[in-house]
C-alpha cells in the first residue's frame, strides 16, 4: 500500500463545503485536497431535523466524532447517543446512519479507512453501500420529512 509522504496543513479557508446527495447534508471533504489514498475524513454539518445516509461499508472502518451539539446515530438495530467529543467506531458490516432530531445543527467528523474500497477501474456494485433504502429515516425523525423539498423558483 502506498502512504502519503511528508505533510500538508490544510486551512479552513481550502476547504469546500458542498451538499452531499441524496440527502443534501453539508459537508467538506478534508483529504481530497491531499490526495490520501488511505484514510477519508470529512465535516459533515447536519441541520435541525436531518440524516444523512442509511448506509455500511465493504471493507472500511468509519470513526464518528461529534465537534459540536449533541450527535445521534443508528448502527444495526441501536440508536446511541454521542455526546459533544464522543465518537464511535463502526466495522464495514453494519448498516449506520448519522442524524439530527435535535433544533440546533450538529457537526461530525468522520473518519474511514481505507478510503478507496474498490480497486481502480473496478465496477461498483452499490447495494454493497446500500443494500436498503439510502434515505429511510429512523423513527425519530417521523413527520420530518428529509431531505427538504426544492423551492419552487417561478419568476415574479
Amino acid at each position: 500500500m502506498k502512504s502519503f509522504e511528508g505533510f500538508r496543513l490544510i486551512p479552513p479557508a481550502e476547504l469546500e463545503w458542498k451538499l452531499a446527495q441524496p440527502m443534501q447534508i453539508p459537508n467538506a471533504d478534508f483529504l481530497e485536497r491531499t490526495g490520501s489514498l488511505n484514510l477519508g475524513a470529512r465535516l459533515w454539518r447536519l441541520p435541525p431535523m436531518s440524516a444523512n445516509t442509511w448506509h455500511k461499508h465493504v471493507i472500511a472502518e468509519e470513526f464518528y466524532f461529534v465537534i459540536e451539539g449533541t450527535g445521534r446515530m443508528r448502527v444495526g438495530g441501536e440508536t446511541l447517543t454521542v455526546p459533544r467529543h464522543g465518537g464511535v467506531l463502526v466495522g464495514p458490516d453494519q448498516m449506520r446512519q448519522v442524524f439530527n432530531d435535535t433544533d440546533e445543527e450538529v457537526l461530525w467528523l468522520i473518519v474511514g479507512a481505507p478510503d478507496a474500497e474498490f480497486p481502480a477501474g473496478e465496477p461498483i456494485d452499490m447495494k454493497a453501500f446500500w443494500p436498503e433504502d439510502p434515505k429511510q429515516l429512523p423513527p425519530e425523525l417521523d413527520g420530518h420529512p428529509w431531505p427538504p423539498e426544492k423551492p419552487d423558483h417561478r419568476p415574479d
